[in-house]
């Protein structure tokens, strides 16, 4: 047997297993600070910026909020389905928003993207929490307009009964409108559609 399958067929060779420890080392080469700093700079100069092709609304109108308030969270990650399950161990503590970082380079966005479903799936929505994924390779664009960071692969940690008060209070204020429904469809997956 050349592979682990791990759940929904998340495969793993044994090869990138053993290479552990090189995974390890490629990790620690990312700076948190330089990594802060990019992640703080797109939300000021973008996720917190009312956009004329997003109903002239914010992409996220909470970001500039949490990041003021000191209630966002941004740490590196190393392994992302183990780094979700202790989220889910640890809770969120005093944070509305936990950001985990990792180099797209070494999680390819299929299993990036797996790992996270699997977490949703194992404990994170049985716990009321839910990650939400951005990777540079599978690129969002809402109306024309790209919302990805564009640099590292992020799992975006938050309580999902909050989410959905959050997403309910926009949509009576019509957040939404503008927004296609191929984009939406999938953001709302394992969440209460607003609208």
């Amino acid at each position: 047997m050349n592979e682990l399958v791990f759940q929904n067929s998340l495969k793993i060779t044994w090869k990138q297993l053993r290479n552990r420890d090189y995974l390890s080392f490629k990790i620690d080469m990312l700076d948190l600070e330089t990594v802060k700093q990019d992640i703080l700079t797109w939300s000021e100069t973008f996720v917190e910026v009312p956009h004329p092709a997003l109903g002239n609304w914010a992409p996220c109108p909470f970001a500039r909020r949490a990041r003021l308030a000191g209630t966002v969270d941004i740490v590196l990650g190393r392994y992302p389905y183990t780094d979700l399950m202790a989220r889910c161990r640890d809770g969120m503590g005093k944070f509305e928003v936990i950001i985990y970082v990792y180099d797209p380079k070494l999680y390819p966005y299929n299993y990036f993207h797996q790992a996270l479903e699997d977490a949703n799936q194992a404990a994170l929505l049985k716990n009321d929490l839910l990650v939400l994924e951005d990777h540079p390779d599978e690129v969002e664009l809402v109306n024309g307009v790209c919302m990805n960071q564009g640099k590292y692969a992020l799992a975006l940690v938050q309580s999902l009964s909050k989410l959905n008060d959050s997403a309910a209070q926009m949509a009576a204020k019509g957040f939404y409108h503008t927004w296609p429904e191929e984009y939406l469809k999938p953001l709302f997956n394992h969440r209460k559609d607003p609208r």
